[in-house]
């Protein structure tokens, strides 16, 4: 490596080691409400519909998405 960009790089890199860091202030505290059966049925069912169900189909037509027509 030539000695231009080594300077280049060790001056880029420098830059990053001085910016300050900001970390996040979270603070977590109990639920208001539990969630109820329903609750949890419905969100897991919207999951599996909208991911799952999708690369299902994906992977099962596999092969014909390989054929070349």
């Amino acid at each position: 490596m030539s000695l231009p960009a080594a300077q280049l790089l060790r001056g880029l890199t420098g830059l990053t080691r001085r910016l300050p860091v900001q970390r996040a202030q979270i603070h977590s505290k109990p639920p208001r409400e539990e969630l109820g059966t329903m609750d949890v049925a419905v969100g897991l069912t919207s999951c599996f519909l909208c991911f799952l169900l999708p690369s299902g189909w994906v992977l099962s037509h596999l092969e014909s998405y390989k054929k070349r027509e």
